[in-house]
């Protein structure tokens, strides 16, 4: 039963310092990237082809 206590209190333990290194890192600004660079090279690629359709139509 004492085991029990034990891990009651580490789980509850890491889940409170998840947590304050959550809120840290969202008020630093860890996740305000709102274009990921996964989404940046799918754009890039969507103005590289109207910029190509562009220049050659001059």
């Amino acid at each position: 039963m004492e085991i029990l206590y034990l891990m009651i209190i580490c789980s509850v333990s890491l889940a409170i310092i998840f947590l304050i290194i959550f809120i840290i890192s969202a008020k630093n600004g860890q996740f305000e990237d709102d274009e990921s660079p996964a989404v940046r090279i799918l754009l890039e690629e969507k103005n590289n082809e109207i910029e190509e359709k562009t220049e050659v139509k001059k």
